[in-house]
């Protein structure tokens, strides 16, 4: 069984019935009204998890020390993720090596936030050239200078 979905309340309601589907599930998905869901497994799984994907991590670190290993990592990549096909063939190389490492990273730190964050800014680079619009209009020189551009969270001066 893969993953059990319920309520937060009837974790709080009946704690020991809900820990009991553990048993039969590796997951719990705790649907909780006003805010982000949980999941609850246990301490044991949540080890088995964090080795395979750092062993899944080395093995593609390795893979791409090949000519053989990264010619097969860009072969699964249109599979794997889609929309590479929008992406020229340097960036689907570049894309292919970041992702390594940062997967390599993320199994030593515990943390897949970064491949995470990512994965979403190379899809939103595909959508850009999905786009030939949108791409005119990122990739075209006006020509003008609009000026220097504030730092983030920098209010206007008064």
């Amino acid at each position: 069984m893969g993953l059990l979905e319920m309520n937060l309340s009837e974790l709080l309601n009946k704690p020991k019935l809900t820990l009991a589907a553990l048993r039969g599930s590796r997951r719990i998905l705790l649907r909780r009204r006003d805010d982000e869901d949980l999941v609850l497994t246990t301490a044991a799984r949540a080890e088995q998890d964090h080795e395979v994907m750092g062993a899944t991590s080395r093995m593609f670190v390795e893979m791409m020390r090949t000519t053989q290993g990264r010619t097969l990592v860009l072969d699964v990549m249109p599979a794997t993720f889609p929309w590479v096909r929008y992406l020229p063939a340097h960036d689907v190389r570049e894309f292919s090596v970041e992702l390594v490492a940062a997967l390599q990273v993320a199994a030593e730190i515990d943390n897949t936030a970064a491949v995470a964050q990512l994965i979403a800014e190379w899809r939103h680079t595909a959508e850009v050239h999905a786009d030939p619009e949108l791409y005119a209009a990122l990739t075209t020189d006006s020509g003008e200078d609009f000026g220097p551009v504030p730092e983030p969270g920098a209010g206007a001066a008064a």
